[in-house]
């Protein structure tokens, strides 16, 4: 395994961070304590969840995924080697049924952690982020930015929420999610000036169908030391191959879920088909090389890779063994100049 450092901090954490939002929808229990002993007995010492989990957002299954951690962690022990990342929920129609409040208010941050540290049986929590802005910029598969809203600037007021919890004992860093260039240097700019908590990691799709995160935050999280922890690098499996070479089922997120379409166009199809190519050129699997790729880049804390099988989770976590050559690079750059960021 690699590691790398959290921020500005002295922590190391494992270039593959373990994903979890399938833990109580497609995965079970056990399934969830099989996948998290195999990656820490395999170096990985970063595990990523949210209150909002499991996935897709639903009431019946809400909180369930951070539970599934919380009874392996009790089970285990020795909570001190691992780095506990988790995130609080933002507004949404999806979400209402987690809390009334709209925005981050110290007191829905204060209930947010308290149910997250209950559900995973544990007194603190390593990296607490905002898992998407309350101002309206940047939703789950929305490209752009089209309009303002009436929404009112509580980022100070919102990392006043998160120092309460810090001086509690109950998280220790803090990190944004879903974020633009201006919402990190506005979180920067006002912990800068106010002497609160500095944000240390963004969290973003990035994957081979969305590169966008290249645009302006790569260069700010190399300036700024709060590099990217990669979510859908797999665009929801559709990188593996399996959808190409029919060997996909009914149960994989693309076909159980069908509302869920930021990699259905037929443009991420073509590129994908593209990639896929060029795996099989150079003697890998297209999940190996999407991964390995995504592992590579200098602006990149960690890469959060999910698995419904042991057999995904076993390829997945083997990337990072995986080095591409600069052919292999040069051949990828090409695909993107051809279908540049097809999925938002």
């Amino acid at each position: 395994m690699q590691y790398r450092k959290l921020g500005t901090t002295d922590i190391d954490v494992s270039v593959i961070c373990l994903g979890t939002m399938t833990w109580g929808e497609q995965n079970t229990e056990s399934e969830a304590h099989e996948q998290l002993s195999y990656a820490v007995d395999n170096g990985v010492n970063f595990i990523d969840t949210a209150e909002m989990y499991a996935v897709p957002a639903r009431k019946e299954t809400q909180g369930k995924t951070e539970e599934h951690i919380g009874t392996w962690l009790a089970n285990r022990g020795k909570r001190d080697d691992l780095i506990l990342a988790t995130k609080i929920a933002g507004p949404g129609p999806y979400t209402a049924h987690i809390r009334a409040s709209k925005d981050f208010t110290a007191e829905s941050i204060a209930d947010a952690v308290d149910g997250s540290l209950k559900r995973l049986q544990t007194d603190y929590i390593d990296l607490y982020q905002i898992h998407w802005p309350a101002r309206r910029t940047n939703f789950f598969g929305v490209r752009g930015y089209s309009r303002i809203d009436q929404w009112n600037n509580n980022i100070k007021e919102v990392l006043e929420g998160l120092q309460a919890q810090v001086d509690a004992g109950k998280i220790r860093y803090v990190g944004i999610s879903n974020e633009t260039p201006w919402g990190m240097m506005e979180y920067i700019r006002m912990s800068e000036k106010y002497d609160l908590p500095r944000i240390m990691t963004v969290q973003n799709p990035y994957s081979l169908l969305n590169r966008t995160y290249e645009v302006g935050l790569a260069e700010m999280s190399i300036r700024e030391k709060a590099g990217l922890i990669a979510y859908s690098p797999m665009a929801f499996g559709l990188l593996s191959g399996k959808y190409h070479k029919k060997m996909d089922s009914p149960s994989d997120r693309i076909n159980q879920f069908k509302t869920m379409s930021r990699y259905k166009s037929q443009q991420c199809y073509d590129a994908t088909t593209q990639y896929i190519s060029i795996a099989e050129k150079h003697g890998i699997t297209p999940a190996e090389m999407s991964l390995a790729w995504i592992n590579q880049q200098e602006f990149v804390t960690a890469n959060i890779i999910g698995a419904t099988t042991m057999a995904q989770l076993k390829e997945n976590i083997g990337s990072i063994n995986i080095t591409l050559s600069k052919e292999c690079i040069r051949e990828i750059n090409e695909v993107q100049e051809l279908y540049p960021n097809p999925a938002p």
